[in-house]
């Protein structure tokens, strides 16, 4: 179906409790899709928290840049001025401009770094190398599918055209190369003279840039210390 006539016959819409996300009343697609269409909020939640427990510095310059990310698409959409199809459809917009999407930058920047990130960043370990592929690969198709899926839902709920989708994925993935690039080259080299900040200590901020395997590495050092401590209960209750 043409955007014209779907913006001559537009359905009514309901929204997503809490959230100003809204699809076609009795369309189990659309409402699918608009759920699907709240991943990228989920990641931004799901980069807090990480922050917050985890406090590594290549988490947090990956925040960064999808933060960076989202002010350069405030700053294109602020300059094209580009409207979004069938204006007045949906009841609340953050943003009256629809050139370039921003879910569909910030979903390819997240994913593009991932792949990167994944490929580049991480060391294949010896003991467990096809496993370790094949995991990555797994991986990478189900991040792909999140971002089709993401970009397709824009249009589908009728927030952004086709052409506003495309132009976000390509500077999101340009914005994502390109922070990864800055993030190997720039920043990991002076992570562990931040980590030892008295601030980061302070804050128990740490550098695992130098792990290979920072699952695995957990994974034993924690195994360690728990058959340490209950060896030392052993005794004191002996």
């Amino acid at each position: 179906m043409a955007l014209e006539e779907q913006c001559s016959a537009l359905p009514r819409w309901r929204s997503i409790s809490l959230t100003r996300v809204e699809f076609p009343e009795d369309d189990l697609t659309g409402q699918v899709l608009a759920y699907i269409s709240l991943l990228p909020i989920a990641i931004l939640v799901g980069f807090v928290t990480l922050i917050v427990f985890k406090r590594e510095l290549h988490t947090i310059s990956f925040f960064g840049g999808l933060i960076l990310n989202e002010g350069v698409n405030w700053l294109l959409k602020h300059i094209l001025k580009e409207p979004r199809p069938c204006a007045g459809a949906h009841r609340t917009l953050p943003s009256d401009y629809g050139m370039p999407s921003s879910h569909s930058q910030l979903i390819w920047f997240f994913v593009v770094y991932f792949f990167l990130f994944l490929y580049l960043r991480m060391h294949q370990t010896n003991n467990a190398r096809c496993v370790d592929l094949l995991w990555r690969h797994i991986l990478s198709i189900i991040l792909l599918g999140m971002a089709l899926s993401v970009s397709y839902s824009r249009v589908y709920l009728l927030y952004h055209t086709w052409g506003q989708v495309f132009y976000g994925a390509v500077a999101g993935c340009t914005i994502g190369i390109i922070w990864f690039l800055f993030t190997q080259e720039v920043l990991t080299p002076l992570f562990p003279k931040i980590a030892a900040w008295p601030i980061s200590e302070y804050f128990l901020v740490r550098d695992t840039s130098l792990i290979p395997n920072i699952l695995w590495f957990e994974y034993t050092v924690t195994r360690s210390e728990a058959r340490n401590r209950q060896r030392k209960l052993g005794t004191k209750l002996q």
